[in-house]
């Protein structure tokens, strides 16, 4: 279950980060210029450069003292996505060598979508050294360019339990409504030499189609520069929303529905939704229908919560994300009450608030079947009981907190 959750909770990790004057221009782990749609090589074919081309977009700062860009993207030049079995969705992660000889922080990032109208999300994962040979072969088991990565990267890293949830795997991320970004003037995100990098890209062909060429430019900074590691939280709820009642259909039965979701996308996506009921103390034999869902998460360690930000499908109505509900030490960390697809990009807190050991962080989020017969994009859509899926017209409901920690 935790690697399927891992992986596509990154989708939007583009937080903010810090309270200083500098706010305006940082965010988190992500972000790009424009919207978007509704996210193999071998290392040494890596597409990478140490300046952006000239069609790139011109950054919005200059670089500061001790930085450099690195663009990384799509090797090999466009790719065509390939949905299989029925799906229109197409997750395929490509393999990229930054040729980094020293340590290096990740100070800020831009995505660069190659075409917007089908790229769902872009993620970046670390690949530390001792992982580049099973990255390498992972990478060869395919023809062409990268490899069919539903979920996570589909590597070792991506298998490391529950405790992924509090300290995800990846560099960045980018979804809709990203814009480019500066991490606060103390903090980045640690790389090690020799590392690669996996560019996985999301891509949705519901209502487009063509070939992409999606390239990230990355801000870096020397590995001993002195600034504060980012980490970052994930806060998975499962989904359970059946059809509306004046919706009939074959997939509006539960059991249906879960065999589309695993002929789709592969026996791991059924095994996420029980697996996202036993972390959120529920039981995956009797779960309970409702259009609202919500999961409580401890916390384990001293953290102070820096941004919030919020990831749902075409059906989401509403999320937030709650430290210790219910008592007198509630504090609302993020409040989307009218959700859109197309703005994704993270909240910064007004001040950074810590947590302690023992806290709970609750992330809620509501669904609507009836956006079924409303969006453009899901006009064609069969009516079916959603759960927590990989696909553009699947759901999901995830929270996720951009942290530092002592």
């Amino acid at each position: 279950m935790t690697r399927a959750v891992v992986g596509l909770a990154a989708v939007v990790l583009l937080a903010g980060c810090g309270t200083s004057e500098a706010d305006d221009r940082l965010a988190g782990l992500g972000g790009a210029e424009g919207g978007g749609g509704h996210g193999g090589a071998r290392a040494d074919r890596a597409a990478t450069s140490t300046s952006a081309p000239p069609e790139d977009p011109v950054p919005r700062e200059p670089l500061g003292p001790g930085e450099q860009f690195l663009t990384v993207g799509v090797p090999d030049g466009p790719y065509s996505p390939r949905p299989r079995n029925g799906a229109r969705d197409d997750y395929r992660c490509f393999l990229v060598d930054p040729g980094l000889s020293d340590d290096a922080f990740i100070t800020g990032v831009q995505f660069l979508a190659g075409n917007p109208d089908i790229v769902h999300h872009a993620i970046l994962y670390r690949v530390p050294p001792d992982q580049v040979a099973a990255a390498e072969d992972r990478d060869s088991d395919e023809k062409g360019s990268g490899w069919t990565c539903f979920g996570g990267a589909d590597l070792p890293t991506g298998r490391v339990g529950l405790a992924a949830l509090d300290s995800a795997p990846w560099l960045a991320a980018w979804a809709p409504g990203g814009q480019e970004r500066r991490f606060g003037q103390s903090l980045g995100v640690h790389i090690d030499a020799g590392s690669r990098i996996i560019l996985q890209v999301h891509y949705n062909l519901t209502r487009s189609g063509g070939d992409d060429a999606t390239r990230v430019r990355l801000r870096l900074a020397p590995g001993d520069a002195d600034l504060t590691p980012l980490e970052t939280m994930l806060l998975p709820a499962p989904v359970e929303l059946p059809c509306a009642e004046d919706e009939t259909g074959p997939l509006c039965d539960r059991a249906n529905a879960l065999l589309d979701l695993a002929h789709r996308f592969g026996q791991d996506s059924w095994r996420t939704v029980g697996g996202l009921h036993l972390l959120c103390e529920g039981d995956p034999a009797a779960p309970v229908a409702a259009t609202t869902q919500s999961c409580d998460r401890r916390i384990t360690e001293p953290t102070t919560i820096r941004a919030a930000a919020g990831h749902m499908h075409l059906l989401g109505r509403s999320i937030r994300v709650d430290l210790n509900p219910d008592t007198a030490q509630a504090r609302t960390l993020l409040d989307v009450p009218t959700y859109d697809f197309d703005d994704q990009g993270a909240r910064p807190l007004a001040e950074p608030v810590t947590a302690r050991p023992g806290d709970t962080v609750r992330v809620t989020c509501t669904h609507d079947p009836a956006l079924r017969g409303m969006l453009p994009a899901l006009e064609a859509e069969k009516p079916r009981y959603v759960v927590w899926g990989e696909g553009t017209t699947d759901e999901m409901c995830l929270g996720i907190l951009v942290v530092t920690r002592p």
